[in-house]
């Protein structure tokens, strides 16, 4: 528990800092490093051993999807790359076929999955923070998924009795899963009241809840997701690189989810009309 509080002391400050005092491609950055990372991660717990370039081939693909984002051409990038990570996965597949092994169409699925399908979720943040005054924006699936999971996991810690899914994450309960709900919910409200009195901009209180209640449910859907995951293929953490936290995709796995239903969201039910 205390680890968990010394990496947002430290994480929270931060991101905040590449969000409103450094240039837009400093956060561009910081998601092609949570991609990359993220992809590493799934590759190596899950994936089959023994072909790396297979890795190299979805690292790279990784890394390019939000650099698309960035420029604004996140649809032909990601179909570019998609295409080409595709392409090399099957011919890879081909190739050691030819030598009696076989790569299985599962590690080919997890490979476009996480070299391409994965990127193109968590990319919607870099979509986000090129609109305009687009950090208020970022900051809604962050304050979302953060918040759920840290009141999940505290009221869970200190009032959960019952069991939410045993057999996919022990540790959850309902009581966390409701608290965790209404947490997300009222941070995503408490976030509305700040901008209206810190920024010159209009808040629409109504999508905000709906951002909350949506926001929430896909935080902790994403985590039971990639649970399951876990269960599968009997590993704890997808790594350590996070004190108390596992690793980078143990900490964004929910962010897979969120980020683009916010991204929707935003886009048909904007909650801040700039410059008014």
């Amino acid at each position: 528990m205390i680890s968990r509080i010394v990496i947002a002391l430290i994480w929270v400050p931060l991101l905040l800092v590449v969000l409103f005092l450094l240039p837009p491609y400093f956060f561009t950055i910081i998601a092609v490093l949570i991609c990359t990372i993220s992809t590493y991660e799934l590759m190596r717990s899950v994936g089959k051993k023994g072909n790396e370039r297979i890795t190299i081939y979805s690292l790279v693909s990784a890394a390019i999807i939000p650099v698309g984002a960035y420029f604004e051409i996140s649809e032909p990038a990601f179909l570019a790359v998609a295409l080409a990570l595709m392409v090399l996965t099957f011919f890879e597949a081909m190739l050691v076929y030819r030598k009696g092994k076989s790569i299985p169409l599962s590690q080919i699925l997890i490979t476009l999955f996480g070299g391409a399908i994965m990127p193109l979720m968590i990319s919607t943040l870099v979509s986000m923070r090129n609109m305009p005054d687009g950090s208020l924006f970022v900051l809604v699936p962050v304050i979302s998924a953060f918040l759920t999971d840290g009141g999940a996991y505290f009221i869970g810690v200190f009032l959960g009795k019952h069991k939410a899914f045993p057999n996919v994450s022990p540790n959850k309960t309902i009581e966390g899963c409701v608290g965790g709900l209404l947490i997300g919910t009222i941070a995503m409200v408490i976030y509305g009241v700040v901008l209206g009195h810190t920024t010159p901009h209009f808040i629409y209180f109504a999508p905000l809840v709906l951002y909350g209640l949506v926001g929430s449910l896909l935080t902790q859907f994403g985590d039971l997701a990639f649970s399951l995951v876990k269960r599968e293929f009997d590993i704890k953490d997808y790594g350590r690189f996070l004190a108390g936290h596992g690793g980078v995709l143990d900490r964004f796995d929910s962010m897979v989810f969120t980020a683009p239903a916010m991204y929707l969201l935003v886009l048909a039910f904007p909650p801040i009309i700039i410059g008014t």
